[in-house]
């Protein structure tokens, strides 16, 4: 086999392979044999077809199968003899692929790029240095009684707070637009849930009100022909509800698998989960701050295939977080929503990775066991759920991935230099306070 490689890019391959003729004919001639040892055919006894005859029945298509398995096999076997490191599957172009000639074509692709990874031991963080205070779990409670609050119809005008559920129908210079319109929608003032103005508009609504209001899209909203643009609303008030906190009686404890010690006991168990989403979130800030300082001193020739790759994930990510689940009915979302995102992401992918190979990360037995249980502990047989990600060989390489980028962050964490700045739970957080006043 002949190979020659030039570069037509800093990371862009085009590789030309000579296949001879004699490997293609010899794999031509061994596959119509073993098929005429199967073949039937009419006036032929089973095994007994010429090869002259199988030939002709069946040459055309066993050459086709054989050039197409010569084109992988031949490919996988040029990279490994070149030295090469694809960064994604070749563009094949320039087949030629002749009865009794060399099988010849042109393979077009991207290679890894050669990361000298550098200013990984000068890296600052800031990390929040926060003691849970007992009117922090005062906060949480109150959160908890909100999260299990209950809404009462309310014969009086929305206010904030209140959960209002609507009809609306919007047009755009007198037209629907896809997305504009909903029955029964509840929608909580307050909570910026929907675009900027469309609460505002409805405040101060009554219980079969209805009004028209104007509101304009944000100029990043996904959908592009909306975004930046004016659209009308037509909306029908169908009620008007005020949330009802629950007492902290015996039925509020049940919730929380509370069966004695009563108010004190739910709190002790609400400190103890706040430390350890506290740990989780101190750690997410270090880690970011970390990536971010890796990303931006470390600049890398990143192969267009994974960005491309990247996007199309992103974009399915976000559809299937819409709920959006025909393809033909998704919003328009080009690639430039996705492209800077995507790109980083990609960069910090191939850092950790030349992280993990120059130091040589071995992940921990333990550690992956822990991830396991923190992957299956939202299910209803955890234990099933592990023997399942055991039993599966290409999910069991993800969740080691991750123990091993948490692996190098921690080296990285390791090294950098620290400094504490004091902050309460809810700015370490990045929670709002919660109104204490009950509707009752």
């Amino acid at each position: 086999m002949e190979v020659s490689v030039e570069s037509t890019g800093v990371l862009e391959r085009r590789m030309k392979v000579q296949v001879p003729a004699e490997k293609v004919e010899s794999e031509v001639d061994s596959r119509l044999k073993s098929l005429g040892q199967r073949a039937r055919l009419k006036g032929f006894r089973p095994g007994k077809v010429p090869l002259k005859v199988v030939r002709q029945q069946y040459g055309a298509e066993v050459r086709q199968d054989v050039v197409r398995d010569l084109l992988q096999s031949s490919w996988t076997d040029a990279v490994t003899e070149q030295h090469l490191n694809p960064a994604g599957g070749p563009r094949i172009d320039e087949i030629k692929a002749d009865p009794g000639a060399n099988l010849e074509y042109t393979a077009i692709f991207e290679v890894y790029p050669e990361i000298a990874l550098e200013h990984v031991d000068n890296l600052k963080v800031s990390r929040p240095k926060v003691e849970i205070q007992s009117t922090d779990v005062d906060a949480m409670l109150e959160r908890l009684r909100e999260q299990h609050a209950e809404w009462a119809p309310a014969e009086r005008a929305a206010v904030t707070g209140d959960q209002v559920t609507v009809d609306f129908h919007g047009t755009r210079e007198g037209k629907a637009f896809p997305g504009g319109h909903g029955e029964n929608v509840d929608i909580v003032l307050g909570e910026g849930r929907m675009i900027p103005g469309f609460e505002a508009g409805i405040e101060g609504i009554n219980p079969g009100e209805e009004r028209d209001i104007e509101v304009t899209f944000p100029d990043d909203y996904p959908v592009e022909e909306l975004a930046g643009q004016k659209a009308d609303f037509h909306i029908t008030a169908k009620q008007v509800a005020e949330r009802r906190l629950p007492e902290i009686d015996e039925a509020f404890l049940a919730r929380f698998g509370i069966e004695s010690g009563g108010v004190e006991a739910l709190r002790a168990k609400i400190e103890e989960n706040m430390a350890r989403e506290l740990d989780a979130n101190i750690r997410a800030k270090l880690k970011n701050q970390l990536l971010d300082q890796l990303y931006e001193a470390n600049p890398v020739e990143l192969p267009s295939s994974l960005v491309e790759h990247e996007i199309r994930h992103m974009r399915e990510d976000m559809l299937a977080r819409m709920g959006v689940k025909d393809p033909k009915s998704a919003p328009d979302m080009p690639d430039e929503m996705f492209d800077e995102r995507a790109r980083k992401r990609v960069a910090l992918g191939l850092l950790i990775g030349e992280l993990i190979k120059r130091e040589e990360f071995k992940s921990d037995a333990e550690r992956v066991q822990q991830k396991l249980e923190a992957l299956a502990a939202d299910y209803h047989d955890p234990e099933q759920m592990i023997r399942a990600y055991r039993a599966n060989a290409d999910a069991m390489r993800q969740v080691e991935s991750l123990v091993l980028e948490e692996q190098a962050v921690d080296w990285l964490i390791e090294r950098a230099e620290v400094t504490e700045e004091p902050a309460s739970f809810a700015e370490a957080m990045g929670l709002e306070q919660p109104a204490t006043k009950e509707n009752s």
